[in-house]
């Protein structure tokens, strides 16, 4: 897969220099910003999550592919801003808005601009195995069935 459909929900986007088409930061980013597509500034209250629309809608159509969204590390560490759900999973055949969950984690609250980067968009390749069902495995690994803590402090 080299391309991916993309959608233009909001006439802004692409038309008004403060809402340009979405776009890799550098040549070395994984994904591409995603903004906030509002017509002014919300104020996202101390712990509170709401729902911003990016007026995009994506259509990767490869089940062999998937999008996540994910959030910008400046906001989360800075601001305490990240995603509700924390990572946000987009299948191929999903075809409408492209919307963020965000959480201000902080006990302060913060403001969104209108076209502020909010979030990141990444394809990235999903396996897709076949599950067989079993009694017992087909050998002990040396972890075996430890979890949380099991190597040390958690």
């Amino acid at each position: 897969m080299q391309t991916v459909q993309v959608k233009i929900l909001n006439p802004k986007i692409g038309q008004d220099p403060n809402f340009p088409l979405p776009t890799r930061a550098t040549d070395g980013s994984a994904g591409i910003d995603l903004r906030a597509c509002i017509d002014e500034a919300v104020a996202i209250k101390a712990g509170e999550t709401i729902l911003i629309g990016t007026g995009l809608a994506v259509y990767i159509a490869d089940p062999n592919y998937a999008g996540l969204i994910l959030p910008r590390s400046g906001l989360g560490h800075k601001h305490g801003i990240v995603l509700g759900n924390l990572v946000g999973l987009i299948d191929a055949d999903y075809q409408g808005e492209l919307k963020i969950s965000v959480w201000n984690r902080s006990d302060t609250d913060f403001i969104l601009e209108p076209a502020e980067r909010l979030a990141q968009y990444v394809v990235v390749p999903i396996a897709r195995p076949g599950f067989a069902i079993v009694d017992e495995f087909d050998a002990q690994s040396e972890r075996g069935a430890g979890g949380f803590g099991h190597s040390g402090r958690v």
